[in-house]
């Protein structure tokens, strides 16, 4: 068996900022593994008004999402909050996700580190009300029409297709009621509950597990959007 490191690459996460972004791509459905078995999921992906070096406008690649409109799915509540509205019955009886092609967003874009590189999230989306609404630049050429070995953005993004160690929203919740979830898939109250109650006792442990170590490093990039600010010195939020 031949095997080979995986080559460099120079991927250019997208710059932390809030900008307009207008979605251009949902992608395909991909088969993953997951603590649960095998699931489909997909991602938005969104053109915005940052420019790279080039003059080509930066991607932002929202987390993947199962095809699900219950009302505790993670898609629905980021359409939600995307819309300023919930979706309407006449849309839940029959969402066309095609629609939100062209649609813009304002976008909130937050660095997180993970095993050594950086990723770039959608760390908050809301509506678009300007008057002379951001249009696709016409560059970017969606999944489902190009060849999959040509897609490095998309695989880079994806982390190379693990969608468990994609960013610290696919971490794994070992403790408490929640224990089993991802973590991006708890609402914002038990998110900042790990962290205040959980969190600290869990940073001053001297061994901590694996998975310990792992839900740290999640929950402390979650801080980060969340805008809690954690001490040094005691790990304690404050």
């Amino acid at each position: 068996m031949k095997l080979k490191a995986n080559p460099s690459s120079n991927f250019e996460p997208h710059p932390e900022s809030d900008c307009i972004g207008v979605c251009v791509d949902v992608t395909p459905l991909k088969r993953v593994e997951s603590s649960f078995g095998p699931r489909e999921v997909f991602k938005l992906v969104f053109e915005t008004t940052v420019l790279r070096d080039d003059g080509r406008p930066h991607l932002v690649w929202s987390r993947s999402f199962t095809p699900s409109l219950h009302e505790k799915a993670a898609f629905r509540a980021f359409v939600k909050q995307w819309f300023g509205r919930d979706l309407t019955a006449k849309e839940l009886a029959e969402f066309d996700t095609e629609s939100l092609i062209g649609r813009t967003a304002k976008l909130s874009i937050v660095h997180n580190d993970y095993n050594g590189s950086v990723y770039a999230n959608i760390g908050l989306i809301r509506p678009d009300r300007s008057t002379a609404p951001l249009k696709p630049s016409g560059k970017y050429t969606r999944v489902q029409d190009r060849d999959e070995e040509r897609d490095e953005q998309f695989r880079h993004a994806d982390n190379g297709g693990d969608e468990e160690t994609a960013d610290w929203r696919r971490t794994k919740v070992h403790v408490g009621k929640n224990a089993g979830l991802d973590l991006g898939d708890l609402d914002e109250a038990s998110v900042r509950a790990l962290i205040e109650r959980w969190l600290p006792d869990a940073m001053a442990n001297p061994k901590p597990l694996k998975a310990d170590r792992e839900l740290i490093a999640a929950l402390r990039a979650a801080a980060g959007v969340l805008g809690i600010e954690l001490d040094e010195d005691t790990n304690e939020p404050f």
